[in-house]
């Protein structure tokens, strides 16, 4: 038997230490090192490498022990950790932050591209190997995700109605799938889809306005709500923070008090949008009245995400109290506001931005934030020409998905939230959207991706996923639930270090929790399987 050649041994070694490192990327990100299922799978491996190749064990004993050797040192060079993120990329985040950082409508730094870790999972053609035919990231086949999804499929905590789509990011295709062109109720994750529409029509960098404006007389004054969900009445510290009415209400007076002596009459408009400012669910502590004027999302609380207790005029509520920051500031408010409409192209005494819309795309998708999608609804109907209502923005977002050559068989685009049963769409429309997300054409639809919880710890995920489950820090998904619906869709990188997305959608669920677990599994089983 021949001697393995060296330029064989040469490129088996780069082979697996590119595998290595692989390898403790995965096991970093779940926090833990599975030296045991490592060496088992290298094990494996081992038995169906050629005869030849045999005669090298000792080559591959040193080759696996550098490739772990190399890893360590690249943590090590990557920098602390803190809280589960790099402490090198909160810098940088805070560095994008900083003033002059595009806050506020400034110059700053466009919105970043797709990122880096996405191309090199499959954007470029990868190198050949011995081992993989090929690609040194090899795809799974749609037989090994069968053996690995269809027995989970079984599951009777899963309900009767169930669309499954399972897609190869570096090819766009799908690998996987169980009806995956039917259209069930999405509940929450169809949030992805709202998203993807604003963030298409408007890009990342959009900010919404708030301002105040003069108003007929020249003691009138209108606050103008541009449809800003995040803008709050509280104390804000930091750069990076939400839209402040305390700042409008400093830049007010100021302006107020060149402008001369009081009283000021305060009104508040909110034509911007049209329609029902009540969801078809009705009164519900999970979203506020639809208004463009509000201040932390009409919450009588102190919390900032999750039900509450809303007001039942937000706008209102939001107008009285700037009243009372401007009396505080020494201008003088006749009465209470009052609901009226500014004039057209009347002069801005004073105005604000939110955040841009990457953030507040990322800030609806981890914690499920229902007023947000649907602002971001409505503010998609503005871009089109549309009226901004639930009718209006429902069909805008429809528009801007068949824009973006999404597949929209049998959908239904009802609202902005998902809490509407009308609601109707698949779980291949879904699974696309997430690889459009993951295009390097497609950079302003990245924060759908960065947006996404964090299995066992982040957003609506972080307290699912046990301690020891593969999928914890590995799995990012966006949840959805309703009575009798259970979804999951997001991304994961598998075993061999492949870049998958998936939706999982199930209807007519009796066990909310046994339900949820059986999503995660297959998640789970996801980021578990090299499924060759």
């Amino acid at each position: 038997m021949p001697e393995a050649r060296s330029w064989q041994v040469r490129e088996w070694l780069r082979h697996r230490l590119s595998r290595g490192r692989r390898e403790f990327d995965r096991a970093r990100g779940r926090g833990l090192y599975e030296w045991d299922r490592v060496r088992a799978r290298i094990r494996r491996e081992w038995r169906r490498t050629p005869r030849e190749r045999q005669r090298t064990w000792q080559l591959v004993t040193v080759s696996a022990a550098t490739g772990l050797v190399v890893a360590v040192v690249s943590v090590l060079v990557a920098g602390p950790w803190d809280g589960g993120q790099r402490t090198a990329e909160r810098a940088r985040a805070a560095e994008d932050r900083a003033p002059g950082g595009g806050r506020d409508g400034g110059p700053g730094r466009p919105a970043p591209s797709a990122s880096p870790v996405l191309a090199a999972l499959g954007a470029r053609p990868a190198p050949k190997s011995p081992d993989s035919g090929g690609d040194a990231v090899p795809p799974p086949t749609g037989a090994g995700l069968a053996d690995t999804l269809e027995p989970l499929l079984e599951d009777p905590a899963l309900g009767d109605e169930r669309s499954v789509a399972v897609m190869d990011v570096t090819t766009g295709q799908q690998v996987f799938g169980s009806k995956a062109g039917t259209a069930t109720i999405p509940a929450s994750t169809i949030k992805l889809a709202t998203g993807a529409a604003a963030l298409s029509a408007l890009g990342p960098d959009h900010r919404i306005r708030t301002s105040v404006v003069a108003g007929a007389g020249r003691h009138d004054i209108v606050l103008v709500g541009g449809g800003d969900p995040t803008l709050t009445a509280r104390a804000v510290k930091g750069d990076d923070h939400p839209a402040a009415l305390r700042q409008l209400a400093d830049d007010t007076a100021r302006a107020l008090k060149k402008r001369g002596a009081g009283p000021y009459r305060l009104g508040y408009d909110t034509s911007l949008y049209s329609g029902p400012k009540l969801h078809p669910i009705g009164p519900n502590e999970n979203l506020s009245p639809v208004v463009p004027l509000m201040a932390d999302e009409g919450r009588k609380d102190d919390s900032d995400h999750g039900p509450a207790p809303r007001a039942e005029d937000p706008a209102a509520d939001a107008a009285g109290t700037f009243a009372s920051m401007l009396r505080d500031r020494g201008v003088e408010v006749k009465g209470e506001p009052g609901s009226r409409t500014a004039a057209k192209g009347a002069r801005t005494v004073a105005s604000v931005r939110s955040q841009p819309l990457s953030s507040l795309v990322e800030r609806m998708l981890t914690t499920s934030d229902n007023d947000i999608a649907e602002a971001l609804s409505r503010q998609t109907a503005l871009a089109a020409g549309e009226s901004a209502s639930f009718a209006g923005g429902a069909k805008a977002v429809t528009q801007r998905l068949r824009k973006l050559g999404l597949p929209l068989g049998g959908a239904r685009i009802a609202d902005g939230s998902g809490l509407d049963r009308a609601d109707q769409v698949s779980a291949g429309l879904l699974s696309q959207v997430l690889v459009r997300a993951a295009d390097r054409d497609h950079p302003q639809l990245r924060s759908l991706l960065t947006g996404l919880p964090v299995a066992g710890f982040s957003g609506t995920l972080r307290t699912r996923y046990a301690q020891d489950a593969v999928g914890r820090g590995v799995v990012r998904a966006k949840t959805g639930t309703l009575t009798g619906v259970n979804s999951l869709a997001g991304s994961v990188v598998d075993a061999d270090g492949r870049l998958l997305v998936f939706a999982f959608m199930t209807n007519g669920t009796t066990d909310a929790d046994g339900a949820q677990r059986a999503l995660d599994r297959m998640a789970s089983a996801l980021a578990n399987c090299g499924c060759r």
